[in-house]
Formats: C-alpha cells, structure tokens, sequence
C-alpha cells in the first residue's frame, strides 16, 4: 500500500492524527482503568498486618430510610448478623408513612446493637438525605462508619464477613476512608445488562482515580470513612443546600491520595437488585451525575477523556472511510484493535467485579448507547418536584 499521498493531504494527515491519537488515549485509559481495576490487589500493608486483622476496632454501620418497610424486612438481617466481635447498625427512620417503624421495633427486639433513630419531620428544611445521615452519624458511638442502603446487602450470605472486609482498609492511622463496591445483581435481561454496565462503568471511574490516589467521588452503599473526620471537616454544611451528593460531596471535597484506600475482595461488596423500570433508572442515574457541575475544572475534563475520544475516533475513521483516502484494511485493523483491547481490559474488571459475561462482549456497542444516552441525560433538567 502506498500511503505518500497521506503527507501531502493536509484532510487526511489530519483525520489520520486525529483517529491515531484517539485510539491510543482510549487504548491507555482502557489500561488504566479497566485492567488496573481488575488486577487491583488492594492495600498493600492489609495483608501482611496480622495483629489489625486480629484487633477489629469498634463500627458503626448507619442507614437512612423512608418509606423502605420491605427492603429493610429482607436486607437489614444480613447486616445485624455480620461475623464481628463489636459492632452497632444504626437506622435513621426519616418520616416514613408505611410500615417502617413495625419493621425496626420487631427487629430491635431481637437484635440488641440496632439503634433507631426516629425523625419523624424535617427540622432544618433541607432536601435530600444529608440531614437524616447527619442525625444517624451523630448517633453512631463509635468513630469507624460503615454505609450502606435499605435495598443493598452484602453479597456474602455465608461467612457475613463484609465488615471484616471493609474494615480491613484501615491499614495505618492516616486511613480515614475506605471505597467499596456495589454491583447489580444478575438477571438474565438486556435491561439489567445496561444497568450492570452503567454500574461498571461508574465505578471503574471511581475506584481507579482512587487507586491512581485521585479519589473524587465514592458510593454511599458501601462506603466508610471516620466519624471524627466527619466532624472535623463540619459534615455536610458545606453543601447542605444541594439536595444530592451526600457521598459524592462529602468524598470529593474530603478524600485525597494520603488518607484513602480501595478494598475490592470479593466477600466486601454489596449488591442491589436491578431497577424495574427505565423511569427509576434514569432518575437515579440524574441525581447521580447533577453533582458533577460541582467539580474542578481538572475533573470534570478527566471524566470526558474516554467519551471524547471515542466520538474523535470513529468520527475520523468515518470520514477518512467515505473519503476512500484511507485503504479499508488499515481502519479496519484500527478499529479491530481498539474493539479487542476494550473487550480484554473490560472483561478484567467485569470478572472481578462479578459482571456478567454479556456485558463485557457487548461493551462495544453499550460504550456507544451510553454516549448519545448521557449526552440527553445531561442536557435534561431535573424534574422541580
């Protein structure tokens, strides 16, 4: 093939720079955070620090629920039986109107380190589950916190071994928060496999800045950090007027590269069941992504590194296709190397973040949808309500 012509057509010079430069940004980011992600071994001094896994310090698990009666019959048990010499769950019952409070008191009867904390109206008239978290870690007695959410559980049913996990991450006295994970539980649909991918996506976003010691957010179904930083830092006073963000906020303003660990074993994640319609998904994926507006200049074009470049690089392939200056097989052979590293660096993560098989092969094609999908998703308005 002779490719002379290429040098001295600035249209296809350019398209050519612009499709090669965005297939080995793509091909690195792919790296870092999908491979890296998947062969993340966790905090180097956690394995061989035999007398802290010996010595398990005090926690406090805290919840916050509204309206969550059945979710909290069917979760809240895993968490009040977990595998752990001293430790309380804290529920903050936040106004709600079912039958919330029969549930706890049916619950606490048996289960003597349950603390209830009702609320039963909204004392500073802020939206959001910043005021309720607040009361539930002001609650808490002991300085270690461990969050998570009615509708998650541990997705280990037989050692409850998932605050040991967890708890794991404090591997020095600088350690004041630990990132977890918290997947999708499987369904063999193509709805639950876009909500799978979304997660895996997310989340990869997360924990590998976190591993990169560039944490910026964090998610609150599996998430700890230190009562006393908590306080230290003034909570969530800050940002009490936005609504959303009570773990995204509350991490990025608070977490840096010193004080922050990733724990990704198996028995420490936590799981929650799929959403049943696109109406709840699309709501939750909006209030998880209206706190973004929020982050510095730096993050904020860090997030748009991989979407960027993927619209550069099948731009460009299309055009220097329909142009015919570039011979098929070299864009077919561009695009064939970046789809076969996607799927190989996604599958990492996806095996070790328990994702089913028919995301990752599809990951192509759902790297596509999510595209044009977030690009509305961020162009549409919160609903006011």
């Amino acid at each position: 093939m002779d490719f002379s012509h290429i040098l001295t057509d600035p249209y296809t010079l350019t398209l050519t720079i612009v499709m090669a430069v965005s297939l080995v940004v793509l091909c690195v980011y792919y790296g870092i955070f999908h491979y890296r992600v998947g062969h993340y071994k966790g905090p180097k001094k956690a394995k061989n620090n035999n007398s802290a896994q010996q010595n398990y310090p005090p926690v406090s698990v805290v919840l916050t629920s509204q309206n969550d009666a059945e979710w909290l019959r069917t979760n809240l048990v895993y968490l009040l039986e977990q595998d752990y010499p001293d430790f309380e769950v804290v529920v903050v019952d936040y106004m709600s109107k079912d039958e919330t409070q029969f549930v706890l008191k049916i619950l606490s009867e048996n289960y003597k380190h349950l603390k209830v904390v009702p609320l039963g109206e909204n004392a500073n008239g802020y939206r959001g589950k910043k005021y309720p978290m607040s009361m539930g870690i002001k609650s808490a007695k002991n300085d270690i916190l461990v969050f998570a959410d009615p509708n998650c559980r541990p997705i280990d049913l037989t050692n409850f071994c998932w605050l040991k996990e967890m708890v794991a991450g404090y591997v020095n006295d600088k350690t004041e928060a630990v990132l977890g994970y918290c997947g999708i539980q499987p369904k063999k649909n193509p709805f639950s496999w876009l909500q799978q991918y979304d997660n895996l996506t997310y989340s990869v976003q997360y924990l590998g800045a976190a591993i990169m010691r560039r944490p910026f957010t964090g998610n609150g179904r599996n998430l700890s950090y230190r009562r006393s930083m908590f306080m230290r830092n003034r909570g969530f006073i800050y940002h009490y007027n936005i609504p959303d963000g009570a773990d995204d906020m509350f991490v990025y303003q608070n977490c840096n590269g010193k004080n922050t660990q990733v724990v990704l074993s198996e028995n420490s994640f936590t799981v929650v069941e799929p959403m049943k319609t696109v109406a709840q998904w699309r709501s939750y994926r909006k209030h998880r992504s209206v706190t973004h507006k929020y982050y510095s200049l730096w993050t904020k074009l860090s997030l748009l590194v991989a979407p960027c470049n993927v619209v550069l690089f099948y731009l460009a392939g299309a055009l220097l296709l329909v142009s015919g200056t570039m011979p098929w097989p070299v864009l077919a052979a561009a695009l064939l190397l970046k789809l076969a590293w996607q799927i190989v660096a996604t599958a990492q993560a996806a095996k070790r973040l328990m994702v089913r098989p028919a995301v990752y092969w599809l990951s192509p094609l759902l790297e596509i949808y999510f595209l044009v999908a977030n690009t509305i998703l961020t162009l549409s308005p919160l609903p006011k309500k």
